[in-house]
């Protein structure tokens, strides 16, 4: 039986914030525990791997630690003078980001001088020293949606024509991402809904696109029948300020049921002080019933999970929710938004509303607990879904086989595993 040597590209990795790091985590665990040699190649802040994966690290100027411009002159300061740094840190001052494009031409440096990968994995960053990899090695591309989506709903929330000007600085790495994209020969997307967006929004051919669900640890994410749920309490994960995850319509429904409810709302995720989401709590006299919690484990969220009694997905569009599936892997009742790859990973075990709407969303709140026993049962009956659907044994497989593939067609020749 041959065991591949994989190489997974990540050109940031943070272990809790962002989606990023857990999801490299997940996959290269999945992908080693059926035999393969994994090593992830990470940029800065790196993540927290199993022990049999083996982290490389590219570092690079980490230069989003902080947004003090003396410390990020420091950090350039003490950096080596390349070309590319020069570029990153004038990018960086001017409102862009350019870790992807900074990352893309380490990597393809490192692999010039490691070329032993039988096969190298990208998680997202599309970025030009992709195609160089791609010329010389079996590539696949992980795109779990097209950062099109983040634009454009951002967009929406604010017409001021001097923020418009500072997200289109900040997104300025969408040109380069949609000269990459129709490049590449393998992709990997999360969803049905997001192979429709990266063919629609980056251009690319859709039969180079495979879709394989991302998978869940169900033994983390599992009802904790030892805790006791709290009657009022609801659950969300959400960046604050983060127009595309929606919780403006969340905050909105919670105030039209504190008047009669005494609710409260835990958000998995950080509140900016002084920031949009700050300033609408404090005008909808919610400072009592809203509590922010970040940098939690996995297990800690399942805790959290198992405290609430309603779980809440109010975002504008998920490429793939991974909170969908964790209420449903916690047989915590879920009100989730009807829109993106919600309802495709759904199925008919969670309550789907109208995505933008705070009254639908209150009055399914209400309706879950006026008939809290009827939704309970589609709870658990949710937790099964999750369990045939989602568990890395199946998804790691469909991986490998996609893998597998993809050596053969670039090696033209059989592989036997």
């Amino acid at each position: 039986m041959t065991k591949l040597k994989i190489g997974i590209l990540s050109y940031r990795s943070a272990p809790f914030g962002g989606g990023q790091g857990i999801y490299v985590r997940d996959i290269s665990k999945a992908l080693a525990s059926l035999g393969h040699s994994v090593d992830v190649i990470s940029g800065e802040p790196y993540p927290e791997l199993c022990s049999n994966v083996k982290l490389i690290k590219l570092p690079g100027m980490n230069l989003f630690e902080t947004f003090s411009f003396r410390d990020r002159l420091k950090k350039f300061i003490k950096s080596p003078k390349s070309i590319s740094n020069i570029q990153e840190f004038v990018s960086t001052l001017f409102g862009g980001f350019p870790e992807m494009r900074s990352f893309g031409k380490r990597a393809d440096s490192y692999l010039q001088l490691n070329s032993q990968y039988d096969i190298i994995i990208d998680n997202q960053s599309l970025s030009f020293g992709m195609l160089a990899i791609q010329q010389r090695l079996p590539f696949i591309e992980i795109i779990h949606h097209p950062i099109t989506m983040d634009l454009k709903h951002d967009l929406e929330t604010n017409g001021k024509i001097l923020y418009w000007l500072s997200r289109k600085r900040w997104y300025s790495f969408l040109r380069m991402q949609k000269k990459v994209a129709p490049k590449i020969n393998n992709i990997i997307t999360v969803s049905k809904s997001s192979k429709r967006d990266i063919v629609n929004d980056f251009k690319c051919n859709d039969v180079n696109i495979s879709v394989v669900h991302n998978g869940l640890d169900t033994n983390i994410f599992k009802p904790h029948e030892d805790i006791k749920r709290h009657k009022y309490r609801l659950i969300t994960t959400a960046s604050a300020d983060v127009p595309l995850k929606g919780l403006d319509f969340t905050l909105q429904a919670i105030a039209e049921l504190n008047h009669n409810i005494d609710i409260e709302l835990t958000v998995i995720g950080k509140m900016k002080e002084g920031g949009h989401t700050s300033r609408l709590i404090k005008k909808l006299n919610l400072n009592k019933v809203v509590n922010f919690k970040t940098n939690l484990t996995k297990e800690e969220i399942s805790i959290e999970y198992a405290k609430s009694s309603v779980a809440i997905v109010s975002s504008l569009y998920e490429g793939f929710g991974y909170p969908v599936i964790e209420a449903m892997s916690c047989a915590t009742p879920l009100i989730a938004a009807r829109t993106s790859s919600i309802p495709e990973l759904v199925g008919d075990h969670a309550t789907l509303i109208e995505s933008r709407s705070s009254t639908a969303l209150s009055g399914a709140i209400k309706d879950v607990f006026n008939n809290y026993d009827e939704y309970k049962t589609k709870a658990y009956e949710g937790r099964r879904h999750v369990i045939r659907h989602f568990n890395w044994n199946k998804i790691s497989k469909e991986y490998e086989d996609i893998i597998v593939n993809n050596i053969k067609k670039f090696n033209n020749a059989d592989i036997q595993l």
